[in-house]
């Protein structure tokens, strides 16, 4: 039921962290998957691995809060692959923290853009290639920051987090009925390299945040993303999906 033979998907911010562990995963479990994010050697290393894994990668770096790079990946998974049936929207910077008398319309502009404005970017081209498959599965990473829960110091990120829970809902609204399904994946803290923790002190203090009083690794938010992705959610559409340790009902 979670098996993805036979689809093709786009997984963007694939270098590392969350979208390296899930066009990994997405691939062993049989997706053809086309890989971006902005360092192409880090892509290329990607693309070796899954294909000493047996799995088909194609790499495209650029940069996806332009227009003319979310077009290029869907073309390049229709020209290379035949089609798109999955997009996990990945990529995501917490950008400038600190008080909104600090922020600077610079800062906040670039986080709304990396955060927001390249999943909008992405699903202008993606939707319609699902379209033409007669449906497929589009996912956006969200966070509980600004959806369940208020961080001091956050505002740009908390804002561009939350503006992708509203276009998951209305695009899922807008193409239900034409096959496409649309999630909002909600992680809690993860161990990547752009985590906020860096000092032991810090990284207790995160793990402490969650009931389950550590943070993820970033296979286990592939996981979800996986179950989002595969006919197993086939009735699952417009939601936030949370796998975030409990972040967001703990105040402990």
């Amino acid at each position: 039921m979670f098996a993805l033979a036979n689809k093709i998907a786009i997984v963007t911010g694939a270098s590392s962290g969350i979208g390296r562990a899930t066009a990994k995963l997405f691939a062993e479990e049989g997706a053809k998957v086309v890989v971006a994010a902005r360092r192409q050697a880090e892509l290329d290393a990607l693309v070796a691995e899954i294909e000493e894994a047996d799995g088909t990668a194609i790499a495209l770096a650029g940069d996806v809060t332009k227009e003319a790079c979310a077009k290029a990946l869907v073309d390049l998974a229709i020209e290379r692959f035949g089609g798109l049936d999955i997009a996990f929207n990945n990529v995501g910077a917490v950008g400038p923290m600190g008080p909104i008398s600090d922020l600077s319309l610079k800062g906040w502009r670039e986080t709304l853009d990396t955060n927001l404005t390249s999943a909008f970017l992405g699903a202008k081209y993606q939707v319609p290639a699902m379209v033409e498959r007669g449906g497929g599965s589009l996912i956006f990473t969200s966070t509980f920051v600004g959806h369940t829960v208020g961080m001091p110091g956050m505002t740009s990120y908390a804002a561009s987090k939350a503006g992708l829970i509203g276009l998951t809902q209305v695009l899922a609204a807008e193409y239900g009925p034409k096959g496409v399904r649309v999630n909002a994946l909600v992680p809690g803290g993860t161990d990547t390299p752009s985590a906020t923790f860096k000092t032991p002190e810090s990284r207790a203090f995160v793990e402490n945040l969650h009931a389950l009083k550590r943070v993820a690794e970033p296979e286990e938010i592939a996981r979800a993303a996986l179950f989002l992705a595969s006919d197993a959610s086939s009735f699952t559409t417009g939601s936030a999906l949370f796998a975030d340790g409990g972040i967001s009902i703990t105040r402990t």
